[in-house]
This record gives C-alpha cells, sequence and structure tokens, in this order.
C-alpha cells in the first residue's frame, strides 16, 4: 500500500496521537473486513492516466470510483464502503503505477463513497464538500441510506446461520457458508468505519493542477445530497459524477428532486465525452442527463398532487405510475416507486431539510 511519506511534523502528529491512546490514520496491516481472495477492484482506463475502478465481488467496495494518475502523484475519486475497501483501492493501484495517493475526493457523503476516509494520514488531503464533512462529521452518513441499505445485515446473518443448521446438502452447506464468511467479513469491515470527514473543503468550486493536468472540482446545487461535488478534466474531456448522474436510477432518498433537475442542467454546459459514474459502467451518451431530468420533474409532480389530497407517502407510491419511462430505465416495472423516494418529497414539502 503506498501512500506519501509522512513529514516529521505529521509523524509527530502521530506519535501525540498514539501517545493519548488514538489509533494513528495510517496502518501497514489491513484493516478488519480485508479477508477475501482475488482482487478487491478492476481498472477500465477509459482515457490515457484515468481509470474507472470498480468492484470484482470478491470484497464488497460500495460504490464504483476513478484513479487519476498525475505527473508525480495520484488523485482518487471515492474512499468507498470501508475502510477496507478503501485499503484494498490503495493497494491494488500500485499494478497501474507506483505514484503515491495524495488526494482523495469524496463526492458526497454517503457511507458507500466515504467510509474509508479514516485509513489517509493528515498529509493526504480528502476533499469534499462543506456538506459532506458536516454530515460525516455529525452523523448524517449512518442515517436513512445506511438503514435502508445496511440496517437488516445482522438479522440476516442470524437467519443464515440458523438455516445452515438445517442443511444437510453439503455442495448447498458449502455454498450457504462461503456466503456467510463473506457477509461477516463485510460486517467486520463495517464494525471497524469511524466515519471521517474530508480535511479539506470548498463551496462552489477547487481547482488542482498536478503538473500538465487541470482537475476541477465543482458544486452546481444540491441533487443527490445536499453537496454533490463533480470532478472534472477538461483537457481529457471526463467528467465523473458520483451519484448525481448514473447510468440507471439513483437512490432518492436523500435527495432534492426539483433542484437535482436544475443542477443536471449545469452538467450539459461541460464539453465531455465520458462519464464515470459512482454506480454503473462509464458513458458517453449526454442524452442520459435529460432522461433522469424527466424522471425527476415527472415523479416530482406526481408525488405532489398526491400530497396535496392527503395520501401517506406510502400509499402515494404505489399510486405513482412511472411507466412512460420504462423504455429509458428498464428498472421500471408497472405503477409505484420506491417509498424512500416519496417520503423524501413529502418531507420537503412538508419544510424538511
Amino acid at each position: 500500500m503506498r501512500i506519501p511519506r509522512l513529514s516529521p511534523l505529521a509523524t509527530i502528529f502521530i506519535l501525540a496521537a498514539c501517545q493519548a491512546g488514538e489509533t494513528p490514520a495510517e496502518d501497514p496491516t489491513p484493516p478488519p473486513g480485508s479477508d477475501y481472495e482475488g482482487p478487491a477492484f478492476e481498472f477500465e482506463e477509459v482515457v490515457p492516466g484515468v481509470y474507472h475502478a470498480r468492484g470484482t465481488g470478491s470484497l464488497a467496495v460500495g460504490s464504483h470510483g476513478a484513479v487519476i494518475v498525475n505527473e508525480e502523484d495520484v488523485l482518487l475519486v471515492e474512499s468507498h464502503i470501508s475502510p477496507a475497501a478503501a485499503y484494498a483501492v490503495v493497494d491494488e493501484i500500485e499494478a497501474l503505477t507506483d505514484k503515491p495517493v495524495r488526494y482523495v475526493v469524496n463526492t458526497h457523503y454517503h457511507f458507500d463513497h466515504a467510509h474509508g476516509n479514516q485509513i489517509y494520514p493528515p498529509d493526504v488531503h480528502v476533499i469534499g464538500h462543506e456538506v459532506t464533512r458536516e454530515m460525516l462529521v455529525g452523523g448524517g452518513s449512518m442515517g436513512r441510506s445506511y438503514q435502508t441499505y445496511l440496517g437488516g445485515l445482522p438479522a440476516q446473518i442470524a437467519a443464515l446461520e440458523e438455516r445452515i443448521e438445517g442443511i444437510e446438502d453439503e455442495e448447498e452447506r458449502a455454498g450457504a457458508e462461503g456466503t456467510l464468511a463473506y457477509m461477516k467479513n463485510f460486517k467486520a469491515g463495517l464494525d471497524a468505519t469511524v466515519p471521517t470527514g474530508p480535511n479539506t473543503t470548498l463551496s462552489e468550486r477547487l481547482t488542482l493542477f498536478r503538473g500538465d493536468r487541470e482537475i476541477r472540482l465543482l458544486f452546481f446545487g444540491r441533487g443527490h445530497t445536499g453537496g454533490d461535488v463533480v470532478v472534472y478534466l477538461p483537457a481529457e474531456r471526463v467528467i465523473v459524477t458520483g451519484d448525481l448522474l448514473v447510468p440507471s436510477l439513483p437512490y432518492m432518498g436523500d435527495g432534492y428532486l426539483e433542484e437535482w433537475v436544475r443542477t443536471l442542467e449545469h452538467l450539459k454546459g461541460l464539453e465531455f465525452d465520458w462519464v464515470l459514474p459512482g454506480h454503473g459502467n462509464p458513458f458517453q451518451d449526454r442524452e442520459r442527463i435529460g432522461y433522469l431530468q424527466d424522471y425527476l420533474r415527472d415523479l416530482h409532480a406526481q408525488a405532489v398532487a398526491l400530497h396535496a389530497v392527503g395520501l401517506s407517502y406510502e400509499e402515494a407510491a404505489t399510486r405513482i405510475d412511472m411507466t412512460a419511462h420504462a423504455e429509458r430505465y428498464p428498472v421500471v416495472e408497472g405503477s409505484g416507486v420506491p417509498a424512500v423516494a416519496v417520503q423524501r418529497i413529502f418531507e420537503l414539502l412538508e419544510g424538511g431539510r
């Protein structure tokens, strides 16, 4: 795992932290949850020196990210779902470059994108929006999205352990035990996580010049969360969008749908050929921006109308019909949408933030 050599001042800081009983950010041993075989990530070089990083399935990593290899250093986009996942990507990019990681960008605060921040020593710049730091430090990354996707994990592990006791077929039992080991390893990584905010923040934009590469970090407004940052490489014509824009439908439980439509409009003003999303594969068709805007407008309008007649968000979710968007988003089947998306719209209509 190659991270930059600490300065004397940083070394003194870490020694002092250890004497105070705290764990230093850099640890030469893999963190809990690192029990897996084979590579955790695959790297697709989209343009020279710019890679999309995706999980292989051998280790739960959460989001996809990006690796940007500069003249003297590396910038990573996302720290993924746990310290184990963050450690794995830093370790495995040594196959791409021997340059040290000096920058990490959190596109937003969700656990699957930012819960690996704690592995980085103080002289690595972990960069995010002010809202991202606020939410990570204040516990927001353990909120609705975390509970929606991971809240049931302990019960699932217990249920699988109980089921295994009754399996007599050896092959079936071995498969179930393998799944259980994977789940327990994942939970070990989650349990070792201490949500850690960026140590460098921006409110609207920040530009890095690394050798001959210009890297713009841009906040265009609220959308998927209150602090979505887009990483833009103007010379390479690449944008890294986190979950603000993905090939399929994004999670909307913490979103601002009306503002999201306007925020996406700003993307249309950027000159790019490639989108590296937080989930799904890289894509080039700019039309996807408009597809998502249309979906968000329609969903919001239907939800507002049903809120006005006094329906609960649960009932409204079953009545909303998004089948008009099924051709663009095959995941849409029949009527209805995830209740958490409608719940979020109703919260904002009722004065939530």
